[in-house]
């Protein structure tokens, strides 16, 4: 099938991304990801380096206590599929490598791409690239700068095509948090706009946002109104605002967080319909 798939290590795109962003690897809990730009980004790459229409992006993570919000979110978007390893007791990820090394084979020997992007600079998945070559498809690995530097050699050696990914790219898709207390004039003063810190509150009102922009159309009015005259969120709305800003501060949140977080989910679906 003329299609390409792309293979994405989540813990590289994090790990390298954040320290080409602002010099320093950061927790997950500190880098904010937009799902609605990250998939479409990667979409452009792949179709231009291969002249071939996506078959679906392929999202390799960890996970210690089953998907996380976030990963759950980026699993319902339109051709993604995400896969999980697991996490270990010291923060390290397992079993990510083999289901990428697995999947490029399964894709490959079955016909259903023709092209594929790996995004990852790991040794392990050296193998992958080679057994899908057999199979005739093109390799086209994608580093985030300085790739020689984050990927392994033998990794680089065996790719059809090389590519890198600078500030410039991520910041497409790529932010990171500042919190109202955490002092960040040690580090150098970074431009573009990756780099609009933001407080809680404004952490907050964006996931609010996020979570409203969600919404169906049709179903907007309706939970406007209703939240508006009974002052209640359904269940499953409110534990997603809940669960993804948690998942953003790395912590729960006050009282009072609750209430801005619920205050700013009504500011954005007033604006929604305005």
């Amino acid at each position: 099938m003329d299609r390409v798939a792309v293979f994405v290590d989540a813990g590289y795109l994090f790990a390298q991304g954040s320290i080409e962003l602002c010099g320093e690897k950061l927790s997950r809990s500190a880098i904010e990801l937009d799902f609605g730009s990250v998939v479409p980004a990667l979409r452009r790459f792949a179709e231009s380096a291969s002249k071939l229409p996506l078959l679906r992006v392929y999202w390799y993570d960890g996970t210690n206590q089953g998907p996380t919000a976030a990963q759950i979110a980026l699993a319902r978007l339109d051709d993604v599929k995400v896969r999980l390893g697991f996490v270990n007791s010291s923060g390290q990820q397992k079993g990510v490598d083999s289901l990428i090394v697995r999947d490029m084979i399964t894709l490959a020997r079955g016909g259903a791409m023709a092209d594929c992007v790996l995004l990852s600079g790991d040794e392990d998945l050296r193998i992958g690239v080679q057994q899908a070559q057999e199979y005739g498809v093109r390799v086209h690995l994608l580093g985030i700068k300085p790739a020689r530097g984050t990927q392994s050699a033998f990794l680089y050696q065996e790719a059809d095509t090389t590519h890198e990914w600078d500030e410039t790219n991520l910041s497409e898709f790529m932010g990171v948090w500042q919190t109202d207390t955490r002092d960040v004039k040690s580090r150098p003063a970074p431009s573009g706009p990756i780099y609009n810190r933001r407080t809680v509150t404004e952490r907050l009102q964006a996931i609010a946002t996020r979570v409203a922009d969600q919404i169906p159309e049709a179903e907007l009015k309706s939970l406007a109104d209703s939240i508006t005259h009974t002052g209640v969120r359904p269940k499953e709305l409110d534990g997603r605002l809940l669960g993804l800003s948690k998942e953003a501060l790395g912590r729960h949140l006050s009282g009072a967080e609750k209430r801005q977080l619920r205050e700013g989910l009504g500011k954005a679906l007033a604006a929604r319909l305005d």
